[in-house]
């Protein structure tokens, strides 16, 4: 609907109601006070613009006497600005903050312009009212985008004299102008939030660089992880001289593509820790450079878990494994066995006893291997940790005496514990075994019995050749070994053992000096010897 229908409509509405033209308008409808206060405040980031251009338009125009006004899309007025002399007429007539121009009042060139989207004017006796007819009229909108949610309606009022010709489309001019400032404040308020919300995170370490590699930028995290890492990359200085980050940048400033998603490695300290680095080229305009974005997020524990799976596929593998060959061989093992005694009851054989040691010695392998393949019916019974113990030397001690090998025991506190016997005497005793193996030209074995936080720990220490800080990091996974013939799964299996009874192992080594491994298995509460 265009704005002449528009204001032939209020007019007919106007005589249809025997309105007088002759009588001054009421605007009986206005908000103060608080409610002026609010609504002031609801429409603040809006007046502020106006204002500020509206400033600008009047010291444009000084010397004519005009008053410049901004309605929201109610037509309530917000604020006006202009010549004082004018102001002051329009007051008398009840036209100040917080009124509302609504079609009782008659004909506006408010609410034209807030219906029909559309600049409007209005000279004279186009007015419906007598005591306007000496003044010109002239309200444009103002919108969140084209097209999109009015705003504001800005209104210019002055005299008839004061008219002109262009006054509308300088008033347009003037709107459009808010309107890309408004825009533009909204975008730097979003980007300004977004970069607030980027740089303030916990989770990535953001650095920003120039188009030729200057650091211009970062966040309180990335500045955290290069001083841990003694990574030197101050503020203003180029990050392409920085050997663990300029690689990346110096690839993404030449080709202008970004490098997402590369591995890398920082050594702090404590520990070499993972990375994840994505390094992302910033176009102005969709051409220049402007900017280049690292971010750097830490994946350590996300490695550790990955290597976690990996050993946990291995495990099952083996266990898969270990059920196969206790199947394959436990059978004839027992048939082999069957026979030489039966065999034996007529005629001595010949090593009859190393055979059948041998063959004990098989069992016992296969038995390890089924404690892997499938789970065991655990029997948990009150024992006594130190004659589980003891029994285990009776055996050990006389092949460890074989090899030169002497064991020492100091039991300063035993512990009734809940476990299975058996299960804990396997424990016990690949741990011996290992420890008599680092051991190939005899040593000393010292055994330490004793009791702390809450549970019986048992200490196993070597004098033997020791292990590095490689072969130590990898020790019990499925078959790791650095043994001819081992197969890695006799540590695994005591950790299995020892996890089943809730319990804890800890394994420490030096080259040369020997090895430690302390088991650490929950006592019954004052069931202390």
């Amino acid at each position: 609907m265009t704005p002449e229908i528009v204001i032939q409509r209020m007019f007919n509405w106007q005589r249809q109601h025997g309105r007088d033209p002759s009588r001054v308008p009421e605007f009986k409808e206005r908000l103060q006070g608080e409610e002026l206060t609010a609504k002031i405040a609801e429409h603040q980031e809006v007046i502020d613009v106006v204002t500020e251009f509206i400033h600008k338009f009047l010291a444009s125009v000084a010397g004519h006497q005009m008053m410049v006004a901004m309605q929201d899309e109610d037509g309530y007025t917000l604020c006006i600005m202009g010549d004082p002399t004018i102001l002051s007429m329009l007051r008398t007539l009840g036209i100040e903050e917080g009124m509302r121009f609504t079609e009782d009042n008659g004909p506006s060139t408010v609410l034209v312009c807030a219906e029909t989207r559309r600049p409007v004017e209005m000279k004279g006796k186009e007015h419906f009212h007598e005591v306007l007819h000496a003044m010109a009229c002239y309200s444009v909108p103002v919108f969140e985008e084209e097209g999109g949610r009015l705003l504001a309606v800005l209104t210019v009022m002055t005299s008839l004299e004061e008219a002109h010709r262009h006054m509308l489309a300088m008033l347009c001019t003037v709107a459009d102008s808010i309107e890309r400032e408004l825009r533009l404040r909204r975008q730097n308020t979003q980007l300004r939030i977004l970069n607030q919300v980027l740089l303030d995170t916990k989770y990535y370490g953001l650095l920003i660089t120039d188009p030729e590699g200057r650091i211009v930028d970062r966040n309180i995290h990335m500045t955290a992880l290069l001083d841990e890492a003694g990574v030197q990359a101050p503020m203003g200085e180029s990050v392409l001289e920085v050997p663990e980050l300029g690689g990346y940048f110096t690839d993404v400033i030449r080709t202008g593509e970004a490098c997402i998603g590369k591995e890398t490695a920082l050594q702090t300290p404590k520990e070499t820790r993972a990375y994840m680095l994505d390094v992302v080229p910033i176009y102005e305009g969709g051409s220049r450079l402007d900017r280049v974005v690292g971010s750097l997020r830490d994946i350590t524990e996300l490695k550790k878990t990955e290597e976690l799976l990996r050993n946990t596929e291995k495990l099952v593998f083996a266990g898969q494994l270990a059920v196969g060959i206790a199947h394959e061989v436990r059978n004839p093992l027992t048939t082999v066995k069957g026979i030489l005694q039966y065999t034996n009851r007529d005629a001595k054989q010949p090593h009859y006893d190393l055979i059948m040691s041998e063959l004990e010695r098989m069992n016992l392998i296969v038995s390890e291997f089924m404690i892997l393949g499938k789970p065991q019916a655990v029997k948990f019974k009150e024992e006594e940790c130190f004659v589980i113990l003891n029994e285990i030397l009776r055996i050990f001690e006389i092949q460890a005496s074989m090899n030169g090998i002497a064991v020492e025991l100091e039991a300063v506190r035993s512990a009734s514990l809940m476990c299975d016997r058996n299960q804990i005497k396997q424990v016990f005793l690949n741990i011996l075994r290992n420890a008599m193996e680092a051991l190939p030209f005899g040593g000393r074995i010292s055994i330490g019995l004793d009791v702390a936080e809450g549970y019986q720990r048992v200490r196993f220490a070597d004098n033997g050749h020791g292990m590095s800080e490689d072969v130590l990091r990898d020790l019990g996974q499925p078959f790791h070994t650095t043994k001819p013939e081992g197969n890695g799964l006799g540590l695994m299996i005591v950790r299995k053992i020892i996890a089943t009874h809730e319990g804890r192992l800890d394994i420490r080594s030096q080259v040369g000096e020997g090895t430690v491994v302390e088991v650490y298995l929950p006592i019954i509460p004052d069931r202390i010897e």
